[in-house]
């Protein structure tokens, strides 16, 4: 990622893909406002005060291409200070549970194979390996975590925490057939949605600071025992207290 943003003063900007996510977050602000877009449908801006800082939330739609119009018209139109990625995600690696905050440090392609030519897993031709986000941002997103996570999720059970590292997207979800594959390619890997990556690569073009804070809804293939689905009003619970304290730092 690069090293500073172009506004380092701009407005906190959360993407989040569906309106279902969006919504915890949206009902935080103080002062909310609609902001027009150039998008006929499926593209929603709201802007207001989140924990005492100036925040943008966008619903991008699902999918790389949704959420790289989306990024890119939300940048270029606020310049954001940081972007924050949140709502759910399908935890991957074998030891993630639901209800787990996942911390992108970097994040990649999860169906991208240019392999036969040289590159890496992932990787697209002409760009990096992984987008990696600056380290500062990642612990500023850790520690949000870490308070935001707690001992409980709603309903009064066990919270599982929060993991920090790969993230992987693409325009496909993987389900049970797909999830094995992918973790042998990707070992590292704690977790897979649609739009994370596409946020990532149009924050570091245009040269704005990027993480995620998205939590594990589903598991990927999980294993005999696990519990593997919490409903999404509560996985966008979590996800949007961690944004709120991640927002909270931002202000203090």
């Amino acid at each position: 990622m690069t090293t500073a943003s172009r506004a380092p003063t701009g407005p906190l900007l959360v993407l989040a893909a569906m309106a279902e996510e969006a919504a915890p977050l949206t009902s935080r602000l103080t002062g909310p406002r609609t902001l027009e877009t150039p998008f006929s449908d499926g593209v929603a801006a709201v802007r207001g005060s989140l924990a005492g800082h100036d925040t943008v939330v966008v619903t991008t739609g699902i999918g790389i291409a949704a959420a790289t119009a989306a990024t890119t018209w939300a940048i270029l139109a606020h310049w954001p200070r940081v972007v924050v990625a949140a709502g759910s995600c399908g935890g991957l690696a074998a030891d993630v549970e639901v209800g787990t905050l996942i911390v992108g440090e970097a994040f990649t392609y999860s169906i991208a194979d240019a392999t036969a030519f040289g590159y890496a897993p992932g990787q697209v031709p002409g760009g990096p390996e992984r987008f990696v986000a600056e380290e500062p941002w990642v612990r500023t997103a850790e520690e949000a975590a870490r308070r935001a996570a707690g001992p409980t999720v709603p309903g009064g059970t066990q919270g599982p925490g929060h993991r920090r590292g790969l993230m992987l997207s693409g325009d496909a979800f993987v389900t049970a057939p797909l999830a094995e594959p992918m973790r042998e390619r990707f070992p590292a890997a704690l977790s897979a949605d649609m739009e994370t990556t596409a946020g990532a690569r149009t924050a570091s073009v245009l040269g704005v600071p990027f993480v995620a804070l998205r939590a594990v809804s589903d598991l990927c293939g999980p294993v005999a025992g696990q519990q593997f689905h919490l409903e999404l009003d509560v996985v966008a619970e979590i996800s949007a207290r961690a944004v709120e304290e991640f927002a909270r730092s931002l202000a203090a």
